[in-house]
């Protein structure tokens, strides 16, 4: 077996997973795939033994490649695979597959405890994306479901998005929060499930229950001082002189 060969491949969900074993000196020996999850043979040379047409062998010549070809990668697929050589005894090599679905994740959460008059970033990213989703919506889980906009009647809202990176991210900043701005906060991207925290806004004395839970009542002034400059400078003049 070529030891440079890559035994842990990850896949993006729906797309062509390729499970490679090249094997060297060959002879008249026969390579066969194996899924581990239950011991059922794939491929033995050239012909598949899968019911499911997804599976196929892929020979390269002149190459001494024997790939394994997954399409349209399911949740499901995920797992070990047996590259195996029909010698005595058998000689195998293992490929650890991950298959992976758009995720998004807030920074920090899942709760955040803040005071009264205090300005909040809430950033969120998602990963695991072959592209950046259409679009990014921000809500506020209250009875409305408000979708959260530069315009909203809040008013002191902005969001900046950053596509440029391999991770997409947005940041969705609060100036001066009130009691009602406490609540469940929601990242919505095009093409990955919502991602929550919870804002408890607090006025006067800090409830004991903070000690207790994992939330810190300073996470979110670190998130906003380790972030803010970082955004800041994506703005135009306007929007710096509003946030200072």
């Amino acid at each position: 077996f070529d030891p440079t060969t890559e035994r842990n491949v990850t896949v993006l969900v729906g797309r062509t997973a390729n499970l490679h074993c090249r094997v060297r000196y060959l002879g008249n020996r026969t390579v066969s795939w194996i899924r581990h999850r239950d011991v059922h043979i794939l491929t033995v040379g050239r012909y598949t033994y899968a019911s499911d047409q997804r599976f196929t062998i892929v020979k390269s010549r002149p190459t001494e490649d024997w790939t394994l070809q997954i399409k349209f990668t399911q949740a499901r697929d995920a797992g070990l695979y047996e590259c195996q050589v029909s010698t005595q005894p058998h000689r195998s090599q293992f490929i650890r597959l991950n298959v992976v679905a758009p995720k998004a994740v807030i920074l920090g959460g899942p709760e955040f405890h803040v005071d009264v008059g205090s300005h909040v970033n809430l950033t969120c990213i998602v990963q695991f994306s072959p592209e950046p989703p259409e679009y990014v919506f921000w809500y506020h889980m209250t009875l409305d479901a408000d979708v959260l906009r530069h315009d909203s009647s809040r008013g002191g809202v902005a969001i900046v998005t950053d596509k440029t990176n391999p991770v997409t991210s947005t940041s969705l900043l609060l100036r001066q929060v009130r009691l009602s701005d406490s609540g469940k906060y929601s990242c919505t991207p095009s093409n990955a499930d919502p991602a929550s925290v919870t804002l408890h806004v607090l006025q006067g004395e800090r409830p004991a229950a903070m000690q207790s839970n994992g939330g810190s009542p300073c996470s979110i002034h670190w998130i906003l001082l380790l972030f803010l400059p970082l955004l800041c400078c994506r703005f135009d003049h306007r929007l710096v002189a509003w946030i200072t």
